[in-house]
């Protein structure tokens, strides 16, 4: 495995001769555009990354980025793209699924793909609806979502992309949404972790969905709702008025007042992105009584899959000689004798 040769590269060079087509005004440009961005901060280079998706209005993605690009089959994008990492784990891969391909159809192959820890970063856009098929409730989708497939509205409880990450395994996972000028970051961080980077990315379905996230997400106006994490630093909202605690009686998280920018007093603590539990506690606060925590949530690294694999296979194979014949007698073997004639 060789490290990855920077280049440089503009925004135009991710562009590709695609016409890009989704609805007028769906999230889904805004993640576009911030990947197109990202890329080139990165040094990527074209001719070393992948982009694999599923089915969905998010699956679109690899069509309009200029690199390779594999479309493949309903929730079945992270098996392709382990298959893909392990052939050649010098490539880029990025994952793009969405909340119905992801945790759905899909959610058996993203698990594994996280526990595995494949290195390669996972973009699930979380709409909380099924796009493409026109808007019925998906796996995100919250109690009460009216629908065609839920006229009385949704009864389930909704999944959670981020827990549901924690919970396979996954070594990184972090929150973002469409419009943010934050987003960048995140990415940046996904692909600086080695292993399997999580991202949700909450995601404005203009038709189906609309605004479903505006209370933290709208473009303006909605900053005081965000709790943009940042490893080493207090957990401070709303203009740094705001801050989060943990009540070490109850182990759980708390809202506290920030009086003269005296956070310690307050009792803020401080993030630090290699604690899962801290993780596991952001990802459950229930929004309205607690603001949308934001960022890299976990980042603690591990062995990848493909350089743990790759590593194996070396070891296998030393001392040894490919022998195809060797390989295929090995074992019970039996010669079938044609003169041998059939039992009366």
């Amino acid at each position: 495995m060789n490290a990855p040769v920077k280049i440089e590269t503009t925004l135009k060079d991710w562009e590709s001769d695609q016409e890009v087509r989704w609805c007028p005004g769906c999230g889904d440009y805004a993640i576009l555009k911030a990947v197109q961005r990202t890329l080139p901060q990165l040094g990527c280079d074209p001719a070393n990354t992948v982009f694999v998706s599923g089915i969905g209005c998010s699956s679109r993605f690899p069509y309009y980025i200029e690199s390779y690009g594999f479309h493949t089959i309903h929730g079945r994008a992270p098996a392709f793209a382990t298959g893909i990492k392990l052939a050649n784990p010098d490539l880029d891969v990025w994952l793009v699924t969405g909340d119905g391909d992801g945790l759905s159809i899909g959610g058996n192959h993203m698990m594994h793909v996280l526990r595995r820890n494949v290195n390669m970063q996972i973009m699930l856009f979380n709409n909380e609806i099924y796009g493409l098929t026109k808007g019925q409730a998906s796996p995100t989708s919250r109690i009460g979502t009216p629908s065609p497939s839920t006229p009385g509205g949704s009864i389930d409880r909704p999944a959670q992309p981020c827990a549901f990450a924690l919970g396979s395994g996954a070594r990184f996972v972090a929150r973002g949404f469409d419009v943010s000028k934050k987003l960048p970051e995140v990415l940046s961080a996904a692909h600086a972790h080695k292993g399997a980077a999580f991202i949700e990315i909450f995601q404005n379905c203009i038709v189906y969905n609309k605004d479903v996230f505006h209370d933290f997400a709208a473009p303006k106006g909605a900053e005081d709702n965000q709790l943009w994490l940042e490893n080493g630093q207090p957990m401070l909202f709303a203009k740094g008025e705001k801050g989060i605690t943990l009540d070490r009686d109850l182990l759980e998280l708390r809202v506290v007042d920030v009086v003269d920018g005296d956070w310690e007093a307050a009792g803020v603590i401080v993030h630090n992105v290699t604690n899962r539990s801290i993780a596991h506690m952001l990802v459950e606060l229930p929004f309205g009584e607690y603001p949308m925590a934001l960022g890299v949530l976990y980042d603690d690294p591990r062995p990848s899959f493909e350089e743990t694999t790759v590593a194996e296979n070396e070891r296998l194979s030393q001392g040894k000689k490919p022998d195809l014949g060797a390989l295929l007698a090995k074992g019970q073997t039996w010669t079938v004798d044609g003169t041998a004639q059939d039992p009366v």
